[in-house]
């Protein structure tokens, strides 16, 4: 069977509709280090933000593709409530036996950040990913051509 990059090389050789479904909104880009800290206080200089959750969630990767879960377009929706940060995120497929093993990785990563108290991610089917949610960073990484 093929490897899903073999896959989603052989989707982009193909040629492709004229229309593209609407793709989530497109998580800001990396512009400052994620910072790493063994406990979570609040830092009043850097207040929890939805670039920092982003930052955090880079670190995440598919053990298949070597492209972290945001440029991949897995990210889907990410809430900041009072410090408990709340992800809708979804998998290249439905079948992917590393679902809980990348959401408790997001998981882990969001605790580390200044300020989260609570982190929880669910996983989402609705819409159904594809290869074009891949970030252009993300495609470049792969190897695929811009979409």
């Amino acid at each position: 069977m093929p490897s899903l990059l073999q896959r989603l090389r052989a989707f982009w050789q193909k040629p492709q509709p004229s229309t593209v479904p609407a793709s989530p909104q497109i998580a800001p880009p990396a512009s400052t280090p994620v910072p790493r800290h063994v406990a979570n206080p609040p830092d009043p200089l850097r207040p929890l933000t939805e670039e920092l959750v982003y930052q955090a969630l880079r670190n995440c990767h598919d053990p298949e593709i070597p492209v972290n879960i945001v440029d991949l377009g897995l990210i889907y929706d990410v809430r900041i409530t009072d410090g408990c940060v709340d992800v809708k995120m979804t998998l290249t497929t439905q079948g992917c036996g590393m679902g809980g093993h990348i959401a408790g990785e997001a998981e882990e990563q969001l605790r580390t950040l200044p300020g989260v108290r609570e982190a929880a991610v669910e996983i989402v089917w609705d819409p159904p990913w594809t290869p074009n949610m891949i970030s252009p960073a993300g495609r470049k990484r792969l190897g695929l051509p811009e979409g």
